[in-house]
C-alpha cells in the first residue's frame, strides 16, 4: 500500500493525478468502518488532513465557504452563527471523538443517504467545489449526490470546499434513530425558510437525499399568512409522499415514511413559532 501525506493542495492534486483511484483520507471515520468489516481494501491512499487550504472556512459577502477538511466539531463550535441547522446536524454525528476527526468533505464523499450533514446542505442549496489536474468545477449538491454512496466525483478529483448562502430565516434539522446518541439516522429532515421560500430535504428515506418540491411550494404559498394546524398536517403529508424508503434492519419503509412526516411537521412548527416571536 502506498501512502502520500499531502501538505498542500498542489501536493494532493499531484498525488491524485499520479494515482487517480486513490482513497482520499481526512478523518477516516467512514473508511475504517468499511475496513474493519472487510468491505474495503486500500491500495493507494492520499492523506489530506494536513492540507491548510482544506481545513479552513471563510464568510464573505453573504456566503460561507467551508473547507472539505473542516471537522464536525469545528462546524458545531465555530459556524452555528451562519448555519445553525448544520451545527444542529453536527451535534448528532457520532461521538465527540468522531466529531473531532470526521469532516464535512468525508460526509459528502461517502454520500450515505443517512449522512447527517447532507439534508442540511441540500436544503441550503449548497454548491460543492472540486479540483483535479484538469482544473476546477462546481456542482450543486443535488447533482453531486447521484445515488447511495455514489457521487459525481471523477477519477483523480478532490472535494475542496462546500459553499452555502447564509440565510436570515429559520433553519432546523432533526432525525430519528434507534437510540438517542451515536446513531445512524433512520429518518432525518432539514428545513430552511429564506425570504418567503421554503426548502425541505429528507435523509435516509431514499437512495440519496431528497428534496420535496410539492411540500416546499405548499409551505411557500401558505407560510406568509401563518399556517394552520391543518396546513402543517398537509405539509407533513406532502413530505411523506416525497419519501422513497425501503425496509432494512433499522426500520421498515412505513415507519420511515411516518417519521419524516413527523419531523417535517415539528420543524415547521418551530419555524412558525420563531416567526411569531420575531
Amino acid at each position: 500500500m502506498s501512502v502520500v501525506v499531502a501538505t498542500s493542495l498542489a501536493d494532493a492534486v499531484a498525488a491524485l493525478a499520479a494515482q487517480p483511484h486513490s482513497t482520499v483520507l481526512a478523518g477516516g471515520t467512514d473508511v475504517m468502518v468499511d475496513l474493519n468489516a472487510h468491505h474495503a481494501q486500500l491500495e493507494h491512499v492520499v492523506l489530506v488532513n494536513r492540507v491548510p487550504e482544506l481545513c479552513t472556512w471563510r464568510f464573505a459577502d453573504g456566503w460561507l465557504e467551508i473547507g472539505a477538511g473542516v471537522t464536525w466539531a469545528q462546524v458545531q463550535r465555530e459556524l452555528s452563527r451562519w448555519v445553525p441547522a448544520l451545527a444542529e446536524a453536527a451535534r448528532t454525528v457520532g461521538s465527540p471523538q468522531i466529531r473531532h476527526a470526521a469532516t464535512i468533505g468525508g460526509n459528502l464523499g461517502t454520500c450515505s443517504p443517512a449522512g447527517d450533514g447532507l439534508p442540511v446542505l441540500a436544503a441550503l442549496d449548497a454548491v460543492v467545489h472540486l479540483v483535479s489536474s484538469a482544473g476546477e468545477r462546481a456542482l450543486p449538491v443535488g447533482e453531486f449526490m447521484v445515488g447511495p454512496k455514489r457521487t459525481a466525483l471523477r477519477a483523480g478529483e478532490l472535494i475542496t470546499r462546500v459553499v452555502v448562502p447564509v440565510t436570515t430565516g429559520f433553519q432546523g434539522y432533526a432525525k430519528v434513530g434507534v437510540r438517542n446518541a451515536m446513531v445512524i439516522a433512520v429518518a432525518s429532515a432539514a428545513l430552511v425558510v429564506d425570504e418567503g421560500t421554503v426548502r425541505l430535504a429528507l435523509g435516509s428515506v431514499g437512495p440519496t437525499v431528497l428534496r420535496c418540491p410539492q411540500a416546499e411550494q405548499f409551505a411557500t404559498d401558505h407560510l406568509s399568512t401563518g399556517m394552520s394546524d391543518a396546513e402543517v398536517a398537509r405539509f407533513a403529508e406532502l413530505a411523506r409522499d416525497a419519501a422513497r424508503p425501503i425496509d432494512d434492519h433499522r426500520a421498515t419503509a412505513a415507519y420511515r415514511r411516518h417519521a419524516v412526516g413527523v419531523l417535517a411537521a415539528r420543524l415547521m412548527q418551530r419555524a412558525i413559532t420563531r416567526g411569531r416571536a420575531s
